[in-house]
């Protein structure tokens, strides 16, 4: 099974059961294609995210989903009608054209990735997408619930009920968002049922008795606090009730007890929060420490004698309704203070494994804490009771094996052949993108459109013309050129690397590669300027996840720009390279020569160092301006390519990058069999 993920956005850092339940499918086997219409807000990422082994793709910019958008509405393949009836039933705020507008884009993603299913996380925009992207090619999707997603984002209990009926099962992370669930979607309650989140306890080693840990061993003994540590995770957002937890701690304060209470997250209300803890007298107690990488969180997660999550319900009646942040104190062995909420409940056992007050009662929490700040005894055993109600209940391992079984179900009631292709790609060619023997050419194009290479788009279609399976990467869209007529034909088939903040974050959570390659470039004896080697740099550590996902043996660099790129891929994946080096470079001319001699081959602008090179590099006729007839006759006669005008030329360029990729050795084996 080839399972999709569809994310409004990915990653979110407060979204580690997302993170969580694809891993655990990984292990399984499960094959992943991950798409997020939107990139993350923050370069900061958990650290675990890279052992995912899908890559995320992300939707392209505006630009280029709006000349998809014209081209389906043009060929009659844009869902007009399921429009038009959204725009009528749920209004504008809906946004239902902007929906059909990302999900025609990932329909033709999925559908060319050969995607059998689609899992949506949270019951708003994400699943409103699926339910287009479901019109579209006919991919079937499942939603998976959480709380505050169907309570208010989605805005309309009449469009809930819709994509529950239309998803093939609705999977709700608590009991409580379960029998809410069927009580407002009463014609889908059979399909919808409780998938509990789960967490994945290898990241969370099992604690020593703090009595029976030896002293010797210095990694095992988690120093006391001297004064009793409070910490409490969470975007700062009303529902959250951190206001209501520093009110707790300005009564404890008030009763002279000794505390320091930690809170990790960002968001709108860090301002006000701030204020309140000034105003309060509690900035010697209280600390707001803003994001922290997942590492961080669990480093402060084990060195806390209470966890705390005031959650409560906000004026829009948002609330928590199953905090992951809660089962990961439990499996740290931290005792628990929470509110007495929607499914926090079914996590905590108040008494056994923590402590519930009801929500927006600070004096009642203010209490509860109290009780666990003066008993060490009673916290060691909240905190061992919770971390064995973890291991019983809420491993991934365990969770995630109901939404296994429903999607198998899934997949196993869909008829072969039952997806309608309604766009381009159709199934022999899905079929042939993934087999064994079809084995594609990476371009690497620094940006684009780029007026210094004028016939990339001809080049693109020649090379289709011919079957050359091209897989053309845009590292930046050039949003100030002017899109053409052949510029606009091109754009559905090119890849768009994300937006800045995804290569940051790739880059921060990438050191040691990222180390790798810098110390690469002070071996070098030529050396690309800086500016370029480090936005280049982040290019190919994007790249690098993108094209391992993808049967690619040979990379082409369409400018010295994006040879320099093409260069560390060399490194990091040992594919080959060629290269197309423009007239006028920004890079060193000994630079580019050393980097040519590494290459199979490719078309230059300056006959002088297509002489010296020889072999399978030649002059490139793309960018050439003019030249005399004798030349040209001379030029032709010494590397066998013909550089005039015509389809030799193209042809000849197609035979060359079937043999640098080693796709015409495959083409000659089938041909025999």
């Amino acid at each position: 099974m080839r399972l999709g993920y569809l994310y409004s956005r990915y990653p979110v850092i407060s979204q580690t059961f997302c993170d969580a339940e694809m891993l655990a499918l990984e292990r399984r086997g499960v094959e992943l294609v991950i798409g997020s219409v939107y990139p993350p807000l923050t370069s900061l990422r958990h650290e675990y995210i890279g052992r995912l082994r899908a890559p995320i793709h992300y939707a392209p910019p505006q630009e280029i989903l709006r000349i998809l958008e014209r081209d389906a509405k043009t060929g009659r393949k844009w869902p007009r009608e399921l429009v038009e009836q959204h725009d009528g039933k749920y209004g504008p705020g809906a946004k239902a054209e902007l929906r059909a507008r990302n999900a025609f884009y990932f329909a033709e993603f999925f559908n060319r990735s050969g995607v059998d299913h689609v899992h949506v996380h949270f019951a708003n925009r994400a699943a409103h997408t699926a339910l287009f992207l479901k019109e579209i090619s006919g991919i079937p999707f499942s939603v998976t619930a959480h709380g505050q997603d169907f309570m208010k984002d989605l805005g309309s209990d009449d469009l809930l009920r819709e994509i529950c009926a239309a998803a093939e099962f609705v999977a709700a992370e608590t009991d409580y968002s379960r029998d809410l669930l069927r009580q407002r979607c009463p014609d889908s309650a059979g399909k919808i049922h409780r998938v509990y989140n789960g967490i994945d306890l290898e990241r969370f080693p099992a604690p020593c008795d703090e009595a029976a840990r030896p002293h010797h061993d210095e990694q095992a003994v988690v120093a006391p606090n001297h004064v009793p540590r409070i910490v409490s995770v969470g975007r700062l957002v009303a529902f959250k009730g951190f206001g209501d937890l520093i009110d707790a701690c300005a009564e404890l304060a008030r009763r002279r007890i000794d505390f320091v209470c930690d809170i990790i997250g960002d968001g709108p209300l860090r301002e006000t929060l701030q204020a309140k803890i000034e105003r309060l007298d509690l900035s010697s107690r209280v600390n707001l420490l803003g994001s922290l990488s997942q590492d961080a969180v669990l480093e402060k997660l084990h060195a806390a004698d209470i966890f705390a999550l005031a959650s409560t319900t906000d004026a829009q009646g948002a609330t928590d309704v199953f905090p992951t942040v809660i089962l990961e104190a439990m499996a740290s062995a931290r005792p628990v203070v929470s509110t007495r909420l929607a499914g926090i409940p079914e996590l905590v056992i108040d008494g056994a494994t923590g402590l519930l007050a009801p929500p927006g009662d600070s004096k009642a929490l203010a209490h509860a804490l109290e009780q666990l700040l003066a008993d060490p005894e009673l916290r060691l055993r909240f905190g061992h009771a919770g971390r064995a109600r973890v291991e019983q209940h809420f491993r991934i391992e365990q969770t995630v094996a109901p939404l296994v079984e429903m999607l198998d179900r899934s997949c196993g009631r869909r008829p072969v052949g039952d997806v309608t292709l309604s766009l381009s790609a159709t199934e022999s060619s899905r079929r042939a993108l993934h087999s064994e023997a079809a084995t594609a050419t990476a371009y690497v194009i620094d940006h684009w459109p780029d007026p210094e290479l004028p016939l990339l788009e001809r080049e693109l279609e020649e090379m289709k013309r011919r079957d050359v399976l091209i897989l053309p990467f845009v590292c930046e869209l050039n949003s100030s050129a002017r899109l053409n007529g052949a510029v606009e034909r091109i754009a559905p088939s090119l890849e768009f690397l994300p937006d800045a903040m995804v290569l940051e974050a790739e880059w921060r959570t990438n050191t040691a590669l990222a180390q790798q390659l810098e110390e690469d470039r002070a071996q070098q004896s030529s050396r690309a300027p800086g500016a370029i080697f480090l936005r280049q740099a982040r290019f190919a550590l994007v790249l690098r996840k993108l094209i391992q996902a993808k049967h690619v043996s040979h990379i082409h660099a369409t400018s010295s720009r994006a040879l320099v790129c093409a260069m560390m891929l060399k490194k990091l994946l040992g594919v080959t390279v060629s290269a197309t080096i423009e007239a006028r470079s920004e890079l060193p001319g000994e630079w580019i020569q050393n980097a040519l001699s590494e290459c199979v081959g490719g078309r230059l602008s300056h006959r002088k160092l297509v002489e010296q090179l020889g072999g399978a590099f030649f002059l490139d006729k793309t960018t050439f301006r003019s030249a005399e007839r004798k030349t040209l006759e001379r030029i032709i006669q010494k590397t066998h390519i013909d550089v005039t005008t015509g389809s030799r030329f193209w042809q000849q360029w197609a035979e060359l990058l079937l043999r640098w990729s080693g796709s015409d050795r495959k083409l000659k084996i089938e041909n025999t069999k």
